[in-house]
């Protein structure tokens, strides 16, 4: 089998490059260890930055998320028994929009299928080959039959635990890596969201979010220790700790019921560069991992197939597959953003604002006494308020420019080590 592109991994982050590269008129094969089921029933992120809108809706994949969606211009920051708006509009004129990782896969799915693109689901022992050359290929094994694919380029769109960033040699890669002294238990629940918009909430027993999936469907999450088995929280206690952790007002309107899935997701965050090699690229979590407290995961894997892969493929003046596929990287922006100040500088709203400073319970008590007062300055200063709304709403990761326009305002954010400097890592 022959191919111009063969992109591993299907989901949101490959099969919008797929999509993308089939308006191009260009070539693709997407190959995925796991069931289309399977895929689907993954419970992901629900906010899409306006980027990631606008990308969908330029794909022609964005028609029921305009009708289904729930465009959200603020969210809410609830502590010391107080709810304090933040509006995205006023600030910087953007919204995000309420839209589930399922949906916006599904979606994506349905446009390839449609045109008879083709995506191998179940493709057992995956391996990438040669892609330090000019001609990379694929095998894979499907239904007992060992099978190849060649191709010009390869794309590892296929997550942290992924084979394609696992075959690049380790002495090629480097890597920045912190993980949290704390886990994110999330709860998806059959019933109307407690807010409107979302609610980031500070309390002394740690961070909690009340997001949404729909009218009527909820996401919560509480935080918790990272040796907490997700077994030894029932759904009684869930709603007990998560209401103890609202203000009053909040936690008497909440809908409870029992949950239609739980778990407890590790907090890291975590950068490979470079992100090519060769003929193969990573994209999405293959390259980084963020906390998802700030919903930036979907939205920087769509970052980086618009900025990177927009148009990263041009096919040649070659009338067949044989003409060679010239690949267009952004190497300035690369050396501009190494994987250092890509966490510290494009990943802060995972981090910075709303983990570690909502709620990490292993931190001094003098930082602890402290976080109620800078909720209160980042909601009532215009210039930090409206840096956290750069952060939630940025569509991917922001423009060096951008960065060194606001750096001000993140330093602000960077949070220091004992010796008063930045740690470098989130």
């Amino acid at each position: 089998m022959r191919t111009q592109v063969a992109i591993i991994g299907a989901g949101p982050a490959g099969l919008m490059l797929g999509r993308l590269l089939e308006q191009a008129g260009i070539d693709s094969v997407i190959l995925e260890r796991k069931s289309a089921d399977y895929v689907l029933s993954r419970i992901r992120a629900g906010v899409l930055e306006q980027g990631s809108v606008d990308m969908l809706r330029n794909a022609g994949v964005g028609a029921r998320m305009d009708v289904e969606g729930l465009p959200h211009q603020g969210i809410e920051l609830s502590y010391d028994g107080k709810i304090q708006r933040i509006d995205f509009m006023e600030r910087v004129g953007r919204q995000v929009m309420v839209y589930g990782q399922t949906e916006v896969t599904q979606d994506l799915m349905d446009a390839r299928n449609a045109t008879g693109a083709i995506t191998i689901y179940e493709a057992e022992d995956v391996a990438l080959h040669d892609f330090d050359s000019s001609h990379p290929r694929v095998t894979w094994r499907k239904d007992g039959v060992e099978q190849e694919l060649t191709c010009d380029f390869i794309a590892g769109c296929d997550g942290y635990h992924g084979v394609s960033r696992a075959s690049v040699p380790a002495q090629a890669v480097k890597t920045f890596e912190r993980v949290y002294p704390f886990g994110w238990l999330g709860v998806l629940v059959d019933q109307p969201p407690v807010s409107d918009e979302l609610i980031y909430a500070h309390h002394e027993r740690g961070f909690a979010l009340c997001s949404m999936r729909s009218l009527t469907r909820s996401r919560y999450y509480v935080q918790v220790g990272s040796d907490e088995k997700v077994e030894n929280w029932s759904d009684d206690r869930f709603w007990d700790e998560l209401r103890a952790r609202l203000n009053v007002e909040t936690a008497e309107s909440m809908k409870i019921g029992t949950s239609i899935e739980k778990s407890i997701a590790p907090l890291r965050s975590f950068v490979a560069e470079p992100l090519r090699f060769g003929s193969l690229f990573l994209a999405g979590d293959a390259a980084h991992i963020v906390p998802p407290t700030g919903a930036k995961g979907l939205n920087l894997a769509m970052s980086d197939v618009r900025r990177r892969h927009r148009p990263l493929f041009e096919q040649s003046a070659g009338p067949d597959l044989e003409g060679r596929t010239v690949f267009l990287v952004d190497d300035q922006h690369d050396a501009c953003l190494s994987g250092e100040r890509r966490l510290r500088l494009a990943h802060p709203a995972g981090r910075i604002q709303l983990s570690r400073r909502f709620g990490r319970r292993t931190a001094k008590p003098v930082g602890k006494l402290l976080r109620p007062a800078r909720l209160i300055y980042t909601s009532s200063l215009d210039r930090q308020g409206t840096t956290l709304c750069r952060c939630l709403t940025f569509p991917g990761a922001p423009d060096v420019g951008q960065l060194t326009a606001c750096r001000p305002c993140m330093n602000h954010y960077l949070i220091r080590g004992a010796d008063n400097r930045h740690d470098g890592l989130p």
